[in-house]
């Protein structure tokens, strides 16, 4: 008689915390106060936009601040450590990494180009396209890092996995985003991106941020244990990065409320060929979770990180490469207003069919 494959158990019902849960709703609430903000007090406004680091720098202050303060307590989660478990189960994060990197970047470039220079044409002049298609590619260039152990908690995701995933994308954001990005803006638009610019980039959001996260885990870790670190001082950030990411939006939405209140339908546009990108990643990494056998624990977080991006980062990108009212960063803050309504959309997907993949024990 023939074997049959019987599925991991169903997992208890999960739910985000309310910030989290709620995030779309505050998105558009922070977009109302900006734009409000950038109607009712645009010498305010136009103040906060003018302190940069430097004349022309791009580098709004304000907004790095916000930035570090949301970007810090996630690369406190990174456990590098853990990247000598990849020997053990190395088909999923081979898929993931695959998706990621060499698929990811290039399939939102393909459809930001056609949507934008084709489909949209006519709504949408040139020069603007050139920067929703640069904010698009940006977005897609930085796989996800915080909100993936979210989207792995409700999955019933293996923790550890997850970790693995993301610690190995963040160190090969830390050398692939900046030419990917370049490579890919400069050959889909009439846009050029200074490679400096984005080597600064990478530096100031993501080696420095890194660097202080590890130092800070490292330090607290060594001084009250794992368990203290993870359970008690970890959940105290959550809110940091959630308020210092929306304040990040009602700048931006305020240094942006001229551009947007002339353009509303461009947001709506612009969320075309993101939500196409998120359902075809999450879908063709899936898939080819089910064909290699990988267990479920692994596939489904494996799908949300090739679907979700590292927002904040692509935020303070398209900042400092176009500016905070630019088309590139109102590309880049739509894909914040759309995902997650759209990953918990995934994560649902994702536990209705846990039956297509094997147990843990009979994974290949």
């Amino acid at each position: 008689m023939g074997t049959t494959t019987k599925p991991a158990p169903l997992p208890t019902e999960k739910r985000l915390n309310y910030f989290e849960r709620y995030l779309s709703a505050w998105v558009g609430i922070c977009m109302i106060v900006g734009l409000l903000l950038g109607k009712m007090l645009p010498g305010f406004i136009d103040g906060l936009r003018r302190m940069e680091f430097g004349e022309n720098s791009q580098i709004n202050i304000p907004i790095a601040i916000l930035i570090w303060l949301m970007i810090i307590p996630m690369m406190m989660k990174v456990d590098f450590a853990s990247i000598r478990q990849v020997g053990n189960r190395p088909r999923g994060l081979i898929v993931t990494l695959f998706v990621n990197w060499l698929v990811k970047p290039f399939s939102m470039a393909m459809f930001a180009w056609v949507f934008f220079r084709f489909v949209f044409s006519a709504w949408i002049s040139p020069a603007d396209a050139d920067q929703y298609i640069a904010g698009c590619i940006i977005l897609a260039a930085a796989p996800c890092t915080a909100m993936v152990f979210v989207w792995s908690y409700l999955t019933d995701g293996d923790p550890a996995y997850t970790l693995v995933q993301v610690s190995v994308n963040d160190l090969l954001m830390l050398v692939l985003f900046a030419p990917i990005v370049r490579f890919l803006v400069s050959g889909a638009s009439t846009l050029e991106v200074p490679f400096q610019v984005l080597l600064y980039s990478v530096l100031v959001f993501i080696v420095i941020p890194l660097i202080i996260g590890v130092a800070l885990r490292h330090w607290f870790i060594g001084r009250h244990g794992k368990q203290w670190f993870e359970e008690q001082l970890l959940p105290r950030f959550a809110p940091v990065s959630m308020t210092a990411l929306l304040a990040t939006l009602v700048l931006i939405f305020g240094f942006q409320a001229d551009n947007i209140t002339e353009k509303f339908l461009h947001v709506l546009l612009i969320s075309v060929p993101i939500l196409i990108q998120v359902y075809f990643n999450s879908s063709l990494t899936y898939g080819l979770m089910r064909l290699l056998k990988v267990e479920y624990a692994v596939a489904a977080p494996g799908a949300l990180i090739g679907a979700s991006n590292f927002f904040e980062l692509a935020v303070a990108t398209a900042i400092a490469l176009f500016g905070a009212d630019s088309g590139a960063a109102l590309a880049t803050v739509v894909g914040v207003l759309i995902e997650v309504p759209v990953m918990l959309s995934v994560c649902a997907f994702c536990v209705r069919t846990r039956h297509w993949f094997p147990a843990p024990q009979e994974a290949r």
